[in-house]
């Protein structure tokens, strides 16, 4: 697949190819070999081992790959006008476009951007694709998301009979060559800075902190840069004077975590490059949601109800499918002006059942049903378990056992005839969006 490499040059300053994978006989500008630019040279480049990949522009990505008339086009992923930008190709948001961004501000930044409705069975499938060419590196893989992952490399050096950054140059051709996307990597010697290295240079980088820069790199850096700084938290920094890591750096731990406590304890660690976490592999999923943007902003409950029992049924048939349960029913609603409401009640025992999030789920709507029009309602559980504890027979709701059995029966018919074969009075001939996006695993 990719050109014969001579005996490794093990000269970090004279770095490899990322397109060849040929080792580099002296500082050239170029490829000794193919004469491509894309080199990579670190001092540390052939010591670290600890990786964080991420897939460029992910959905965007591949919906140009599926159809190459978008290929110079600004794509964005979203919902509609009245939804948000899920994803938007590089194109895009050099015009400002962004994720989370809301869709008419996003057309209004980039009116001629192609916006494509998202298509989660297509991506998920993808990311599994991507999910098992990293395992076939390292069993030591840790999901974050469907396009992301930590890598402990260390060890496998034998195995590839190259050092982890050439393992993961070669990983990022073969992904480019076998499925048609673009990922970026970062390389460190902790999981913080491996993470922050993979934003460097997309896309299609490949980017390296080593350990002795790391607290010059960090003091230069703004504190938002820490995980967990975000812009409410960055604030009040910034009130107390605090606008950079380097400040963090000359600060005392018991000092930062009086004012902070737990978190100032984070900052203490993080701002000196300190992270001795480890990577998890197959790290369970810890909640399972789906949720819905309305074209128009909506209020009544008869409206709101159909698509409650919609989203419901598909939290549920994740949850069957996968074997897992939740124990914390979790509703999520968005206000015309973008507040954010979710209020959350934890069950006896966890459940799986459509009915019963769907019956939790509408006993908490109904204390938000106030007038308040909503752009957006989603459904979720959390404290997820495996299911063989989920949903006892209840001795108190005795219809609740008649009410299983019956949902039972609908997924045996579903399972034969279709989504459609069977409808709930809930869903049944109603207008807005009985058919919702899949269910989000977080």
């Amino acid at each position: 697949m990719f050109a014969a490499m001579a005996a490794p040059v093990n000269n970090p300053d004279h770095g490899f190819c990322r397109d060849c994978l040929t080792f580099q006989r002296s500082e050239t500008r170029r490829c000794e070999r193919c004469g491509s630019p894309r080199l990579a040279r670190h001092p540390e480049l052939y010591r670290l081992h600890l990786a964080h990949i991420d897939c460029d522009a992910f959905y965007a990505a591949i919906e140009k790959r599926d159809n190459p008339a978008l290929k110079d086009r600004p794509v964005i992923v979203g919902g509609g006008k009245r939804g948000v930008v899920s994803t938007a190709c590089y194109i895009a948001r050099i015009h400002g476009v962004r994720s989370a961004m809301p869709m008419f501000k996003a057309l209004e930044a980039c009116p001629e951007a192609v916006v494509i409705p998202p298509d989660m069975e297509k991506y998920v499938r993808v990311g599994r694709e991507v999910r098992a060419l990293m395992q076939a590196l390292t069993p030591l893989v840790e999901p974050l998301s469907i396009d992301e992952a930590f890598l402990d490399l260390s060890g496998t050096e034998r195995l590839h009979g190259m050092p982890p950054a050439v393992v993961l140059a070669r990983f990022a051709l073969t992904v480019e060559k076998e499925l048609g996307i673009t990922v970026s990597a970062g390389l460190s010697y902790c999981k913080f800075l491996a993470k922050v290295a993979s934003d460097f240079r997309k896309p299609r980088g490949l980017s390296v902190i080593g350990e002795a820069e790391a607290l010059g790199f960090l003091a230069e850096q703004p504190v938002t840069l820490i995980w967990g700084v975000g812009k409410a938290f960055a604030a009040s920094l910034e009130r107390d004077g605090i606008r950079t890591v380097g400040q963090l750096q000359h600060m005392e731990r018991g000092d930062l975590m009086r004012r902070y406590g737990v978190m100032g304890d984070r900052l203490y660690h993080l701002s000196r490059g300190e992270d001795d976490r480890r990577v998890h592999p197959d790290s369970d999923a810890k909640s399972v949601s789906a949720e819905t943007t309305f074209d128009t902003d909506i209020s009544a409950m008869a409206e709101l109800v159909p698509v409650l029992r919609a989203l419901s049924e598909k939290v549920s048939a994740r949850l069957k499918k996968s074997g897992i349960a939740g124990r914390t029913v979790v509703l999520k609603l968005k206000t015309q002006d973008f507040k954010l409401r979710t209020r959350n009640r934890h069950l006896g025992d966890p459940t799986r059942l459509a009915d019963r999030i769907f019956q939790t789920g509408l006993d908490l709507l109904r204390r938000e049903a106030d007038g308040t029009k909503y752009r957006l309602l989603g459904i979720g559980v959390n404290d997820l378990s495996d299911d063989d504890k989920a949903d006892p027979p209840d001795l108190v709701d005795i219809q609740s056992r008649k009410r299983a059995l019956a949902e039972g029966a609908i997924d045996t018919l579903r399972g034969k005839f279709g989504k459609k074969a069977v409808e709930t009075g809930y869903t049944f001939g109603k207008g807005r969006s009985t058919n919702p996006p899949e269910p989000i695993e977080d």
